[in-house]
């Protein structure tokens, strides 16, 4: 019997563990993924450290957030099907809970001044926990890769100036390395180009179809499910270009806010769906949009699950997901600058963001919320000053 097919944990202290984490779990992909790891490996033992590199090594190959992700592959590890998506649900359940009720709460109050004070100074501190969140990831991933680095600076140079985020470069960006560092000996030129040609094809092809609402969302959401690779984070590019430059659901305050609900509720960042499609359809927009978000990211995990272990470790399948995590984390270090143009709109809120950065830089264990709330306080000082100046 192998380590793997130990197990030292029933069924459900595993859906427990993950509700719980799911409903207290704050600081985005990076520290949720941590937490997994401290508890889950270090502290009970549960999870092997093969298991869990195993399952963190599929997350950031299949597209989809990070931790959500490895959350799925752990309920898998000894319970298959049933115990991925139970902890999958488990894990997702209290943050849309929250981001629902919060999206109510905007909807019915958001006119009133102490709500557009708070979103003021969280907004502007939103920024500061990004860029720190993408110091990090940049670090951790792109390190000091000349070929990682220019994809990087290229895709945050187009998500820029496009204000959007375009799929098929991030499948452009891992079969570049790929085929620069470990060669596939098995496909020709022209079935590479087919591949490269069918991408964005592919991307576009709902983008002219008239549908019915809940039907668009569900579609756009279920390919920025399908397309996004790397940290939750990584979707904020996606769905600005989708939700404000393409359909118009909201406006680029909104989405702003919605970004900031992201990092005051804890649990995956991609909840935020949740709280976007309260605000364009009600709770069938909030249902929708977060199934058609995490249906995919389930499937790309259970599905290549069994054959990982096998060819998880090829050079071809490691360079691919270098290629595409630089990509990803260009996009987000893009975004910041899309955003950052909606969020800093004067001295006090560039201030507060760059206090963030500060603050996050030289106390590393800092918890963003303990940030946000604050922000939110200064928010509830400062804007009512200047609005009756």
């Amino acid at each position: 019997m192998t380590e793997s097919q130990t197990k030292s944990y029933t069924r459900w202290q595993l859906i427990l563990y993950f509700l719980r984490l799911g409903a207290l779990g704050f600081g985005g992909p990076v520290a949720l993924v941590g937490y997994m790891h401290r508890d889950l490996v270090g502290e009970r033992v549960w999870i092997s450290e093969a298991d869990y590199k195993e399952g963190l090594a599929l997350a950031q190959l299949a597209p989809g957030p990070l931790a959500a992700q490895l959350a799925i592959y752990l309920g898998y590890v000894h319970y298959r099907i049933l115990g991925a998506t139970l902890v999958g649900i488990a894990f997702v359940l209290p943050s849309f809970f929250m981001v629902v009720a919060l999206g109510w709460a905007y909807v019915h109050f958001g006119g009133l001044s102490w709500m557009q004070s708070v979103f003021y100074g969280v907004g502007a501190a939103v920024i500061g926990i990004i860029v720190m969140s993408t110091k990090k990831l940049t670090q951790k991933s792109v390190g000091k890769d000349k070929l990682l680095w220019a994809i990087f600076l290229l895709l945050a140079a187009v998500t820029v100036i496009t204000e959007s985020e375009i799929a098929w470069l991030f499948i452009a960006a891992g079969m570049l390395v790929w085929f620069l560092r470990a060669p596939p000996k098995f496909l020709n030129h022209n079935t590479l180009n087919s591949v490269g040609v069918s991408l964005p094809v592919m991307a576009g092809l709902f983008d002219t179809v008239d549908l019915p609402l809940l039907t668009q969302i569900g579609v756009f959401f279920a390919k920025a499910g399908a397309f996004v690779f790397g940290s939750g984070l990584a979707i904020v590019p996606f769905l600005y270009g989708g939700v404000v430059t393409e359909h118009h659901w909201l406006t680029d305050k909104q989405f702003v806010d919605a970004v900031a609900v992201a990092m005051i509720t804890p649990g995956p960042v991609v909840i935020t769906v949740g709280f976007i499609g309260y605000l364009v359809a009600g709770l069938p927009g909030a249902s929708v949009a977060a199934l058609a978000t995490f249906l995919p990211c389930y499937l790309f995990t259970v599905i290549p699950a069994p054959y990982f272990k096998k060819y998880g470790r090829l050079p071809g399948v490691l360079a691919f997901v270098d290629g595409i995590t630089a990509a990803a984390i260009g996009a987000i270090a893009g975004s910041v600058i899309v955003i950052a143009k909606r969020s800093i709109i004067d001295i006090p809120t560039a201030v507060i963001a760059l206090v963030t950065i500060g603050l996050l830089w030289k106390f590393k264990k800092l918890q963003e919320p303990v940030i946000v709330a604050v922000a939110a306080l200064l928010g509830l000082l400062i804007y009512p000053l200047l609005s009756h100046t």
